[in-house]
């Protein structure tokens, strides 16, 4: 991640610690890596489909959790189905775990709006460090290290598109990425004005760029992932020139993209959906209650249904839902999660697994909730407008007193 006016060592540029980070993870494949980011549920993980370019064998991803380093082999990738190398769309994959992520790994869910343009993110990556002035230290031999940094959405790629036109070597479909510059501050190198109109002059210190080895990583809206990055490039028009060198080598001026996540939810979601054997599909599969386990995570399912009738054969139906504690504890006893679920097209249910943290101490059943609210699309009934299930964390390790 190639930043400003302080070093890659500098503490507002680290992200190796603390759990806002520990889900960014390096992803390695044929000698290549790039970055990624856990989603909720703690098997799957969110990257660019251009790392699996050169095969999908020996795929693995490397934890960094409190200073401690996990790796996993992966079980499976799946490449958006619609990827098109050649023009940068849908450039997005999943890669399933071969088992549990470490507890400690921050789990992210998914931004849904399609209000991001103008909003402030974090982008986190392995990239190769550098700064602004020089781009990305290309000759950089130490261990890859995931940094942070600041930006802002400046346009969907639309706007680029009807901007800078057919000067474009690739052609990016509307509405799927998001655009961002590297700004230094001087309206010299604001590519985003200059290109496309949008003039912004940057987060000053905090401002950041992607860079090779960042391909796949997160921009973060809060904690949601809005979307993926997937590359970048040094643009000119009418002959003006926002990039400080020319070079596209991730230097102030240039422009990145991020597969936009809010606009393709729908496989994301779907694929998760696909991958769970275990997920319960009608209610008589559905385990009250679930065993601890000694380490790890195990997962209790809560299942959702709509038995109504949409407005439109393709209408969306959704609810909100959040984890609420009953006995047991968001943290210790499960790890917590919230934020929308989706019915599309076609599907009257789905399940949402949450994950009981193990541990060998001797300790009481406990329980915690689920509630869903907010329904679009349908609704619970005359005067509802909260549900809550219940699950039991059944403990294994002896006797309690």
């Amino acid at each position: 991640m190639v930043t400003t006016t302080h070093p890659c060592n500098d503490p507002r540029s680290t992200a190796s610690e603390g759990a806002a980070f520990d889900g960014v993870v390096r992803v390695s494949v044929e000698g290549y890596y790039g970055s990624g980011v856990l989603l909720q549920g703690g098997r799957a993980v969110l990257t660019a489909a251009h790392l699996f370019e050169r095969g999908l064998d020996g795929v693995r991803v490397r934890f960094e959790v409190g200073g401690q380093v996990w790796t996993q082999t992966a079980r499976e990738v799946l490449v958006h189905p619609e990827y098109d190398a050649e023009d940068n769309n849908r450039d997005l994959a999943l890669v399933w775990l071969e088992g549990a992520a470490p507890v400690g790994a921050a789990r992210h869910g998914l931004y849904r709006e399609a209000d991001e343009v103008g909003q402030v993110f974090t982008l986190a990556g392995y990239g190769l460090p550098g700064t602004g002035e020089e781009g990305a230290w290309e000759d950089y031999d130490g261990e890859p290290l995931r940094l942070q940094a600041g930006n802002r959405f400046d346009a969907d790629v639309g706007v680029l598109v009807d901007a800078v036109g057919g000067s474009l070597a690739w052609a990016p479909e509307p509405g799927t990425q998001l655009i961002a510059d590297f700004d230094n501050g001087a309206s010299a190198h604001d590519a985003s004005g200059i290109l496309m109109g949008r003039y912004d002059q940057g987060l000053g210190p905090e401002e950041g760029m992607i860079a090779p080895g960042d391909s796949g990583g997160p921009a973060l809206i809060g904690d949601r992932v809005a979307g993926i990055a997937s590359y970048l490039a040094s643009l000119s028009r009418h002959g003006v020139e926002p990039d400080v060198d020319g070079l596209a080598n991730s230097s102030f001026g240039e422009v990145m993209a991020f597969q936009r996540v809010s606009r393709e939810q729908e496989w994301i979601d779907r694929a998760l959906r696909s991958r769970h054997p275990d997920a319960p599909t009608r209610p008589g599969e559905v385990e009250q209650a679930v065993t601890e386990g000694d380490d790890g995570t195990s997962l209790a399912w809560f299942l959702l249904e709509f038995t109504g009738v949409r407005e439109t054969p393709d209408a969306w139906v959704s609810v909100d839902f959040e984890t609420r504690d009953g006995t047991a504890e968001a943290g210790s006893d499960y790890l917590p999660v919230s934020g929308r679920l989706v019915l599309y097209p076609g599907e009257d249910h789905a399940a949402i697994p949450v994950e009981v943290v193990g541990d060998t101490r001797p300790e009481p059943d406990e329980t915690f909730h689920l509630a869903v609210f907010n329904p679009e699309g349908g609704g619970f009934g005359p005067g509802v407008e909260e549900l809550i299930a219940t699950r039991t964390i059944v403990d294994e390790d002896g006797f309690w007193g």
